[in-house]
């Protein structure tokens, strides 16, 4: 998960909280926020850029198969007409 937004949550809670006798609530909403994304299976932007072009690679393989498949079935079904 993207850790520049989650120190960000965590700065901010640790700015409100000031200097309270909750030395280490940075490090437990750190650990806790980490954790709920975690469990959520949440990826980075760039992952899913990633497979985004992977998919619209595939995409455009499958159009040019179904093409040539079409094709080739034409050809078969000249071949066999004669």
């Amino acid at each position: 998960m993207n850790t520049e937004k989650i120190s960000e949550i965590s700065n901010k809670i640790k700015e409100m909280v000031g200097n309270s006798p909750l030395g280490d609530i940075e490090k437990n909403v750190n650990a806790l926020l980490k954790g709920a994304f975690t469990k959520m299976e949440l990826i980075s932007r760039e992952e899913f850029d990633v497979q985004a072009e992977v998919l619209a690679n595939t995409r455009r393989k499958l159009v040019l198969l179904e093409a040539k498949v079409a094709e080739l079935e034409a050809i078969i079904n000249n071949v066999s007409a004669k």
